[in-house]
């Protein structure tokens, strides 16, 4: 049986790994795949980079459209990021007939429903387990290993450069900007570090994750977004007090009232085994209503983790590529005329536990307006820790660890404490998840 015959847009890190895998395990991916899979194309805008990549025998462009358009290609790997050119040529390779295989998570959150839909129409795949968790296969169980359950909660570390900033700030006492500044020296965060230390890129993770999980339409719009460039390593060091960590989760959940899709500093037991993820790894941890909870670890990122992870989904198009289009497996895991219209909730109808942390002076009757402010609004005290008084300023810390509360309850009750004369500056809140 003649090989596939695939373009790579681009001759980055996930396109040499891509390319480098390939070449490496090419007799056992022909084994599974029952076809060979070859390098006919590649565009660059540097030739020579293109050619020591995938050598002098291969078809080298400058203009990606030429790959999308090219007559002897069947399948087209997106490896460039970001939104344009990426969009443009997504779609022009789906309207000339290829399927596609893309690590681009940005993309998907955006423009996911937009794509599927022309990728349904015109009888193609696209498909996309190197945009989430890296070498992690994830969306391959969500797709297919776990469709028997009804998916209830995914709670993930989805961003290596914040975990390991994290990891630095634990271990090491460091402040967010310390971590920061080595991440960037190691090559774990980019010049512009935006995306990753404020969520953005966990959250586009967590998007594409929501919707496989709950056979929804993509919608990143509705997903709330905080990072950990405001995260003090004081908090870190009391969460430990308590016996939890701080990290960075992706969560998604399916109650009575609709979906939650959040990105934020997330306090967990330390005897989870999530909690214990450090350094530039990722995990994800899938509860199912017939399997319990399942957890995923690995590489998040990386040219052979990501390019190992483009390569199965290589594996599974070629498999499928002459099978009819309506019997694949579906691009969001349901049929996409079985798509649910399931509310997605502010983050004001969030229920979980909270951690708070104040800075007061140290007088008769602070305590007793705090917690009758907090029992005011159904909130409960589930343990409290209070530092020593500083001399110089006479103030403390009072710590509060809270029964399961309402996101919207609690903001009341916040900004009802900082209008006391006895509580100087901002009250930190954090949200604990306990992943039983």
């Amino acid at each position: 049986m003649k090989p596939i015959k695939i373009g790579i847009a681009g001759t980055g890190v996930v396109a040499s790994g891509v390319v480098k895998v390939l070449q490496r395990n090419q007799e056992e991916i022909t084994r599974r795949a029952g076809r060979g899979i070859e390098v006919a194309v590649v565009s660059s805008r540097t030739r020579a980079k293109a050619e020591a990549l995938v050598g002098q025998n291969v078809l080298i462009v400058d203009d990606i459209m030429d790959v999308a358009r090219h007559p002897d290609i069947d399948i087209v790997v997106e490896t460039m990021g970001g939104y344009e050119p990426a969009r443009s040529f997504v779609l022009e390779a789906i309207a000339h007939g290829k399927h596609v295989v893309t690590a681009n998570k940005a993309l998907l959150a955006e423009h996911g429903n937009e794509i599927f839909a022309a990728a349904q129409a015109k009888g193609v795949t696209v498909v996309f387990e190197a945009a989430v968790a890296g070498g992690i296969p994830v969306i391959k169980s969500l797709r297919e290993g776990l469709s028997a359950n009804r998916i209830e909660w995914i709670a993930g570390i989805i961003n290596g450069t914040t975990n390991f900033i994290l990891t630095q700030m634990r271990e090491k006492g460091w402040t967010f900007t310390d971590a920061l500044k080595v991440a960037q020296e190691l090559g774990y965060a980019e010049a512009d570090p935006t995306f990753d230390v404020e969520g953005v890129d966990a959250a586009h993770k967590i998007t594409l994750m929501s919707a496989l999980a709950f056979g929804v339409p993509i919608n990143f719009k509705a997903a709330s977004i905080e990072g950990i460039s405001q995260l003090a390593a004081t908090d870190i060091t009391y969460a430990e007090k308590f016996g939890y960590r701080i990290k960075l989760l992706g969560i998604t959940k399916r109650t009575p009232e609709g979906i939650e899709l959040r990105v934020h500093p997330t306090l967990i037991p330390d005897s989870r085994l999530i909690a214990n993820v450090n350094g530039v790894m990722n995990a994800v941890l899938v509860k199912g209503d017939a399997v319990g909870a399942t957890l995923y670890y690995g590489a998040g990122a990386g040219a052979e983790p990501t390019g190992s992870s483009v390569i199965a989904d290589l594996i599974d198009v070629t498999r499928t590529i002459t099978a009819d289009p309506e019997h694949r497996v579906p691009h969001l895991a349901f049929q996409p005329d079985a798509l649910a219209n399931i509310p997605m909730l502010p983050l004001s109808s969030v229920k979980t536990r909270y951690y708070l942390r104040l800075t007061v002076q140290d007088r008769t009757g602070v305590l007793a307006d705090i917690t009758r402010i907090l029992a005011n609004h159904d909130i409960s005290v589930d343990a409290m820790l209070q530092t020593e008084v500083d001399d110089a300023t006479q103030q403390t810390h009072i710590v509060i660890m809270t029964h399961v509360s309402l996101e919207a309850s609690i903001d009341t009750a916040v900004l009802q404490i900082k209008t006391l004369d006895t509580v100087s500056g901002e009250v930190v809140k954090l949200r604990v998840e306990e992943l039983g």
